[in-house]
């Protein structure tokens, strides 16, 4: 499996973060051709669906939230992923922490893409690196 971890720190609070975060169908404006939608309302067992296409050809990349857990009083907010599809499997978890005046966000990933020999591991981990920090900046920088 490639390993993701990656960690920002932002001026927003940390219930300001994690609103921007957990919007999900903003997450497909930082990533080509992809549209994302949730199940409402969002928490534990909703499904999030990632559809990466470009016209007929693509891919959906499901994922179940199995941990729901905003940030109150002080306590970090967590989420985490299990990505259940045909092509991408693995987990994710998304914490925003209060740090400061700000927040930090750590995003931590472990992907596989199926039929894609271990020996890509370390390509794949430096385009999710990329992917998924130019999603997080760009939701941290233009929320809804």
């Amino acid at each position: 499996m490639a390993l993701i971890d990656l960690e920002r720190h932002c001026a927003l609070d940390a219930d300001e973060a994690w609103r921007r975060l957990m919007d999900w169908p903003r997450h497909g404006a930082f990533v080509p051709f992809t549209r994302v939608g949730v199940d409402t309302p969002v928490g534990e067992g909703s499904t999030v669906l990632a559809r990466t296409a470009l016209g007929p050809v693509g891919f959906d990349d499901p994922m179940e939230i199995t941990v729901w857990r905003p940030p109150e009083e002080g306590r970090p907010g967590l989420c985490g992923l299990e990505k259940r599809g045909r092509l991408v499997l693995g987990r994710a978890e998304i914490e925003v922490r209060p740090d400061g005046p700000g927040s930090r966000v750590r995003w931590r990933e472990e992907i596989r893409v199926r039929g894609l020999p271990r020996f890509c591991d370390p390509v794949l981990a430096a385009a999710g690196r990329r992917m998924f920090g130019r999603t997080v900046d760009g939701l941290l920088r233009t929320g809804s």
